[in-house]
């Protein structure tokens, strides 16, 4: 101990779980001090590894907050028990930090990306995200989009200057991704049994579903309940990866999983009770859409200023701030834009 009083020169914390990581992790995990870093260099955390560094950026960034009012299915629900996009991404996140922690891998980097997932999702679910689609020149996706999100859109544009490896897990999260390492493997797993899961059961409770009426084929592999279902497909994906370069499913349980995933698209997400607003939002969407095209002055004024900077065409800038909005908030300002007011002499 010092004469001042503070401690003698030693490691951080942060440098203790770097070493505790190489001790202890997987040999096929990523390491946080081998990161291959962020895009704008900065001065290490003394406390915190990077990949937990980044996960509590995410959690602290206003795209995040905005997801608990951002559709995950059902649009405009009555009742407090379903999922929004915050729920799923919550549960996202625990099926993933259950999985990697049993396999040894870094769980702070599977939480980053499983919380940093759907940032760019648009309000009304993926039918905003269809139209977005539709009307931007280049196309829209949300796993692109989340990744705007955390490179440019945050902190007035500035991005969350996040690590290579949370960035690249959150581009490959869709089916049709490969992310470069096991832990983003294992978000993208995690999603699917997240979203098949807690979907079937919101169905079930709007009354669009029965138990009964999921296949038995699919049952009697997976389990007749959400509970049984979660427990089958997470143990799969740990007991078929474990000491293995890869995150995998045996090919029963996952052919049975593909099969659910066909099935709730034919019966709950395209052709269903829950889909009836659907065009309405679309609609909405679109004329606000448009309306930001007209008036690019109503675009708020760190819009202006990113479409400046960074030189981007008038239709992204307003494709990025219509994805940002919330459900509530889109329908407001479309009411702003296209509802007369009240008024009086």
């Amino acid at each position: 101990m010092r004469q001042d009083g503070g401690k003698l020169p030693g490691m951080t914390l942060r440098e203790k779980q770097e070493q505790w990581e190489e001790v202890y992790f997987s040999p096929y995990a990523s390491f946080s001090a081998r990161s291959r870093g962020r895009d704008r260099p900065e001065p290490p955390c003394d406390i915190r590894p990077v990949y937990q560094r980044d996960r509590d950026r995410i959690l602290h960034s206003k795209s995040f907050r905005r997801l608990k009012h951002k559709t995950q299915v059902f649009l405009t629900p009555e009742g407090d028990h379903y999922r929004t996009r915050l729920t799923h991404t919550l549960e996202v996140s625990q099926n993933a930090r259950t999985v990697a922690r049993a396999l040894r891998l870094n769980e702070s980097l599977v939480e980053a990306i499983a919380l940093g997932h759907d940032l760019g999702h648009t309000p009304f679910g993926h039918a905003g995200e269809r139209i977005l689609n539709k009307l931007c020149e280049g196309g829209f996706a949300h796993n692109v989009q989340s990744v705007r999100v955390v490179e440019v859109l945050e902190k007035k544009g500035e991005g969350l200057n996040l690590t290579w490896e949370v960035r690249d897990g959150i581009l490959n999260h869709c089916t049709a991704g490969t992310p470069h390492t096991l832990e983003g493997k294992i978000v993208r797993y995690s999603d699917k049994i997240a979203y098949i899961n807690h979907d079937i059961d919101d169905a079930i409770r709007a009354g669009i579903l029965k138990e009964a009426g999921i296949p038995a084929e699919y049952r009697e592999v997976l389990g007749g309940s959400t509970r049984e279902r979660l427990n089958t497909l997470i143990h799969d994906v740990i007991f078929n990866s474990e000491g293995q370069p890869d995150i995998c499913m045996s090919p029963h349980i996952e052919h049975a999983m593909q099969g659910l995933r066909r099935f709730m698209f034919e019966h709950v997400y395209t052709d269903s009770i829950a889909k009836q607003e659907e065009g309405k939002a679309q609609s909405m969407l679109e004329a606000l859409f448009d309306y930001y095209l007209r008036h690019k002055d109503k675009l708020p004024e760190e819009y202006l200023h990113m479409m400046e900077k960074y030189g981007q065409p008038l239709d992204r800038t307003v494709c990025d701030y219509i994805s940002g909005m919330t459900d509530q908030y889109a329908t407001a300002k479309f009411q702003e834009a296209y509802i007369p007011k009240s008024w009086s002499i």
